[in-house]
């Protein structure tokens, strides 16, 4: 087992604790929803739940994968909820979002891996909440372009498909997507005319020449947002931290993208994939 590796001083986590916070928590909460901000530990929670923001979770809490990165319960899911559109809808209206983010669990146990659950949420958030814009961060589909392409169709103003890690980690940190599946994936999105948004972890092992080859890969398949952030274990069952990566050295990369040709970057410690979201639009 890797030596621990101790937390640095700088890597501080901002609490929520106003009226917004407690508002949107009693929203979700109310509304019998999930979010990732939740399920994944992610340490802008109460940044973002202070400001009224929010990522929702489809598809249930439990995912059918087992990726040693993430805090999602694993496990067999519950039949889809077919209310979930109406409520989601409806707690962003209830919010007063000018932007919604939404995610899902992976579903590989439905014929379509719940592709048409993703395509009915977005047309109802539309419908309820005409001038909303939406980003949408999905699964890969296992690879089914035509199941991508039924998310192309409803139209969401960008589409993200997390990388995760560099190629030669993928196998040992991703349980079932592959790096290549998930270029093609970007690649269908950004061939739509729909931006194409990513995200990556450091700090799991990865070599800089391999970060690198990460951005040059995204980018040759139109990929024109990314997202990089400090990779923290959730629990000790969990993947350990190879590296805590410097502020300084995440405004390097931050710097060397946006001269690679990215149209918009977010690199720091404490970056996750929705983190100012509503700036990329």
């Amino acid at each position: 087992m890797p030596p621990h590796v101790k937390k640095p001083d700088w890597l501080k986590i901002k609490l929520g604790d106003n009226s917004t916070f407690t508002h949107t928590k009693k929203v979700v909460e109310g509304h019998c929803l999930h979010t990732i901000c939740s399920s994944g530990k992610c340490p802008n929670m109460g940044e973002c739940w202070s400001h009224g923001t929010a990522t929702f979770m489809i598809g249930g809490e439990i995912c059918t994968r087992a990726c040693k990165f993430c805090n999602t319960l694993t496990g067999r899911p519950k039949p889809l909820n077919p209310d979930e559109p109406k409520n989601l809808a409806e707690s962003v209206r209830l919010m007063k979002l000018r932007h919604a983010v939404i995610t899902s669990v992976d579903r590989d146990d439905l014929p379509d891996y719940g592709a048409q659950h993703w395509v009915n949420t977005i047309r109802e958030i539309k419908r309820v909440n005409p001038t909303v814009t939406i980003e949408v961060l999905i699964p890969d589909f296992r690879g089914d372009l035509e199941l991508v392409d039924k998310i192309i169709e409803t139209k969401p103003n960008i589409i993200s498909h997390n990388l995760e890690t560099v190629r030669r980690l993928t196998p040992n940190v991703r349980s079932v997507a592959t790096y290549d599946v998930s270029l093609s994936v970007l690649r269908r999105i950004a061939q739509s005319g729909i931006p194409a948004k990513t995200g990556m972890m450091l700090g799991l092992g990865e070599t800089e020449e391999e970060v690198m080859q990460l951005m040059d890969d995204a980018l040759a398949m139109g990929v024109s947002i990314i997202t990089i952030g400090q990779y923290l274990q959730p629990t000790r069952k969990h993947l350990p931290v190879a590296e805590y990566v410097s502020p300084e050295q995440f405004e390097k990369l931050r710097l060397i993208g946006l001269e690679k040709g990215f149209r918009k970057i977010e690199s720091a410690p404490l970056v996750r994939s929705s983190y100012h979201a509503e700036r990329h639009v």
